[in-house]
């Protein structure tokens, strides 16, 4: 069995955190939630299927915008959102 990776860049890890106050780092705890949602990023899928995965990372329901290359998860944003947060409840 291969191993999952996470990258992103730094650049918009950086802009992410003064928008949301989530790094990135923090952010891909929410792959571990056991009852995370993967939900496809239907507006965003272009030119290469983009996603969200939410799940619970502390105290909060934190949404994670992410793609897959490969065997490894690209983040592209995070943060506690209402609606990540409320379709987690409804399917939780």
């Amino acid at each position: 069995m291969k191993k999952t990776y996470f990258e992103w860049d730094e650049d918009k890890e950086w802009e992410n955190q003064k928008k949301h106050n989530v790094p990135f780092s923090f952010a891909q705890h929410a792959f571990l939630d056991p009852h995370r949602i993967i939900v496809e990023d239907e507006e965003h899928s272009a030119e290469e299927n983009r996603y969200y995965c939410i799940g619970r990372v502390g105290e909060g329901i934190m949404t994670v915008r992410f793609t897959f290359r490969g065997h490894t998860i690209r983040i592209f944003g995070a943060g506690y959102w209402r609606k990540g947060r409320k379709l987690y409840e409804e399917q939780n």
